[in-house]
């Protein structure tokens, strides 16, 4: 492919970078017809784009390899200062905000829809029917427990606060011959971006709104900020379904006594053998936070790829992000948020019309929640409605196979979680509902700052070219 004119890449010789990387190695290694195996797959499709800068190119061939043995937090941007200390430096570039193909390069990597999710294939207890956990019928670049997917995506730059919304898309992937069109995922992903606000989200850079070594350099001009938020409360009601599908239920570990009402159900559950409550919720908490961890994780190795500096961190203050800081003149993203009895810390549910929780007040009650969960799950575009395209040779008949959660055993479910928010006053009981831990920051690196300080190798070839590479 020639890359000296930029403009006339050959839209389709865009190697796809692991396939390509292992090809390459097999044929010296003298595995001459496996290695031609493997190139002739995984070719990425350009078509359409015009102007295909060099860095594209790198990033599609970029090894794996050097992906994850070449990350680090490269936290010093363009524009950056540091303004004491042993590492005191004031750059002498101007902020620089990402192009839209590198913002949208970085954003796919970390929320993509990647297809149909392949769902769970059997559990003993269900047989005949498919396992029926997923809540989602797409995959995501990132992995979720039992295909849940209750994370959705806000982000920032130096023009607003958008939402990118990709948890019940249906495939975003187009494939023809075994190519993957990235033209075409990059627009269907574009397209599902949503504006809230003008100019950037307002952090300040100070505690303790932010931690002390982030005040620096974290939303900063010219930088992308990504935030993944996660609904635990559906989480938790898809746990409870989980549970009840396989017989079991929960009691109250915090008062010490079983949950009143469920007697009705023990044809269904286990009464006197059910799990603590703090056990499921911290479970809950803790899957739904390896969902904002891992999409930032595939994010970060994209910024490696691209010659990209940034990282992935948790150090701002979730509540004033999200929109509970106590201080008018720092709303975050304006989600609700509410007192609970004598807890310190606000309970906070969503954002009306953008991205609600799974209990009141977006909701009427926990069984209304529990209806809203079951239609996800079951009704159009859901993983077990069988209009829902799939993976499959014969997806309908596959998706219906899935049981159904009856009126009967929606109402176990919704017993048990209307038992959490009246007797906590939210749900879940002792977790938030709203969650958000770790973000993604992209930004152009200044790499005048680690020639100055670091040895050879604290960068890579692709942050070395980035400049020419990514040339318009």
């Amino acid at each position: 492919m020639s890359m000296n004119n930029q403009s006339n890449v050959n839209r389709r010789e865009m190697i796809g970078s692991l396939l390509l990387a292992s090809g390459a190695a097999l044929t010296e290694l003298g595995f001459t017809k496996k290695g031609n195996d493997l190139k002739e797959r995984g070719r990425t499709r350009i078509d359409g784009m015009l102007n295909v800068p060099k860095g594209l190119a790198e990033a599609v061939k970029f090894p794996l390899i050097e992906a994850l043995y070449g990350r680090r937090a490269r936290r010093f941007s363009k524009g950056a200062e540091i303004p004491d200390g042993p590492l005191t430096f004031k750059s002498k570039h101007q902020p620089e905000p990402l192009t839209d193909l590198q913002q949208m390069m970085v954003l796919t990597a970390a929320t993509g829809n990647t297809g149909w999710h392949h769902m769970i294939y059997r559990n003993a207890k269900y047989a005949p029917h498919l396992a029926n956990y997923a809540m989602a019928a797409g995959g995501r670049t990132f992995p979720s427990s039992a295909g849940f997917h209750t994370t959705e995506f806000f982000f920032t730059d130096d023009t607003g606060v958008y939402f990118l919304l990709t948890r019940d898309a249906p495939s975003l992937v187009s494939k023809d011959k075994g190519d993957f069109d990235l033209t075409h995922w990059l627009g269907e992903h574009r397209k599902r971006i949503v504006k809230l606000q003008s100019g950037r989200l307002n952090i300040p850079a100070k505690e303790p709104f932010m931690d002390g070594h982030n005040t620096w350099c974290v939303n900063v001009p010219g930088s992308t900020l990504l935030i993944p938020v996660a609904d635990v409360a559906q989480h938790m009601l898809g746990a409870l379904c989980f549970l009840v599908q396989n017989g079991y239920g929960i009691y109250d570990d915090v008062n010490n006594r079983k949950i009143p009402g469920l007697e009705k159900f023990k044809h269904l559950i286990d009464i006197e053998n059910p799990y603590p409550l703090t056990f499921m919720e911290q479970l809950c908490l803790t899957e739904a936070t390896a969902e904002l961890t891992t999409s930032c994780y595939a994010g970060m190795l994209m910024l490696q790829a691209m010659g990209l500096g940034g990282w992935m961190f948790d150090g701002i203050d979730k509540f004033s992000l999200l929109g509970a800081s106590g201080d008018p003149a720092v709303p975050g993203l304006g989600f609700k948020h509410h007192a609970v009895d004598k807890s310190p810390l606000p309970n906070i549910t969503g954002l009306p019309g953008v991205f609600e929780a799974f209990c009141p007040p977006h909701y009427k009650d926990m069984l209304e929640a529990t209806k809203a969960l079951v239609k996800r799950k079951f009704g159009d575009g859901g993983p077990f409605n069988q209009n829902t395209p799939g993976p499959w040779k014969e997806s309908p008949r596959i998706r219906s196979s899935a049981q159904f959660h009856s009126p009967e055993f929606q109402e176990c479910v919704a017993t048990m979680a209307q038992y959490i928010f009246d007797t906590f006053g939210k749900f879940p009981g002792t977790v938030p509902a709203i969650h958000c831990l770790t973000y993604l920051q992209a930004h152009h690196l200044d790499l005048d700052f680690y020639d100055h300080y670091f040895k050879d190798g604290s960068y890579l070839y692709t942050h070395a070219n980035h400049k020419k590479w990514w040339k318009a």
